[in-house]
């Protein structure tokens, strides 16, 4: 067992929010393993004038005010999403509101986008350096009576700070959050932010995402994927936390309120990067998320239409050392189906 994986072993005997705060605490100070070895070149790729040494992120959720984003990177991430940021602050949910489900290698969360607020976040990406790729999550206030309004002023911010930014409406911990993703309040909170962003960098674009549930109808699946192509949105993260509860789980808090994440979320994520993918026709990139604890897993999202992965929860139980491990299992399967490069299997599946 390696010092990293002690660590991890420590931190899973702790109140589960006590060892989050922790480990963020940790990153932020340097602690942590660094990667053995640079990334393998088929692990690259271009996406949206960014390079991305290679596919596997850090999600949104863990470094929600900016803390630690340079200690998750030295880990050997492609790169880390900050937040997801609130305009003003404010303390999230009555404690306690994080459960682990060991037996399932998953976590329920009910935390209400607790957070330090938007000038704590840019202060602390404005002394960033502009090194490894730092996208910024942005989301509404509780009680906020104008939703766009939290969102372009989020935008304004941090859009000259990030390198990409992400519109957050499908939190299941906020109420009406995810109502935003009705069509027509999709698109124009779309364009809204989008215009804010561009003014904001002195006309210069910037990369624009939406993060969407995967607890989704049918008809909401086309009409997001149309509101994304008519607006030309520059990708889709697929997916957040799901309100359903799988058949199946047996960790004791498995009935708790709030949104499941984990191994049980990714066969719902992977259905859906590739329900978007088509629906898309691979024309809208899409960041998948959502139960990722392997490159096995991390390539079946690819090859359902992912362009970039993401992960989290894993991390709760696997500890640090899953990165790189991810990363070389990503490498051979890549090898072992001939492609020389990570981008010619995303959408493998469907051609």
């Amino acid at each position: 067992m390696t010092l990293s994986d002690s660590a991890s072993a420590l931190l899973r005997l702790l109140d589960p929010e006590r060892a989050h705060a922790l480990a963020v605490w940790g990153l932020a100070r340097g602690f942590g393993p660094r990667p053995a070895r640079a990334d393998e070149p088929a692990l690259a790729s271009r996406l949206w004038d960014l390079h991305f040494a290679n596919p596997v992120g850090l999600a949104a959720g863990f470094d929600k005010d900016a803390a630690a984003f340079r200690g998750a990177l030295r880990l050997g991430f492609g790169f880390v999403e900050t937040g997801t940021v609130t305009p003003r602050p404010q303390p999230g949910n009555p404690k306690p509101r994080l459960f682990r489900l060991p037996e399932d290698n998953a976590v329920i969360n009910r935390y209400g986008f607790n957070s330090a607020g938007l000038e704590v976040t840019a202060r602390r990406l404005e002394a960033r350096g502009g090194r490894g790729i730092v996208g910024a999550n942005i989301g509404r206030n509780k009680d906020s009576e104008d939703a766009e309004a939290d969102y372009t002023t989020g935008a304004r911010r941090l859009a000259p700070l990030s390198d990409y930014l992400v519109i957050n409406v499908s939190s299941p911990n906020t109420p009406g959050l995810r109502a935003l993703q009705d069509p027509d309040r999709l698109m124009a909170l779309i364009r809204a932010t989008r215009q804010v962003a561009t003014e904001a960098c002195n006309g210069e674009s910037r990369p624009l995402l939406v993060k969407i549930a995967p607890d989704l109808t049918e008809e909401d699946k086309r009409d997001i994927a149309a509101v994304a192509m008519e607006t030309d949105v520059d990708g889709l993260i697929i997916s957040n936390t799901t309100i359903t509860r799988p058949a199946g789980l047996k960790g004791r808090d498995r009935d708790q309120a709030g949104g499941l994440s984990g191994v049980p979320l990714f066969p719902i994520t992977t259905s859906l990067v590739g329900d978007m993918y088509r629906l898309t026709q691979g024309k809208v990139p899409l960041i998948g998320v959502g139960g990722i604890a392997s490159g096995a897993d991390a390539y079946a999202m690819i090859r359902a239409g992912a362009s970039l992965v993401q992960l989290y929860t894993a991390l709760v139980f696997q500890g640090p050392g899953l990165v790189p491990r991810i990363k070389r299992e990503l490498a051979s399967l890549l090898r072992a189906d001939g492609y020389d490069s990570l981008p010619q299997a995303v959408g493998a599946d469907h051609r």
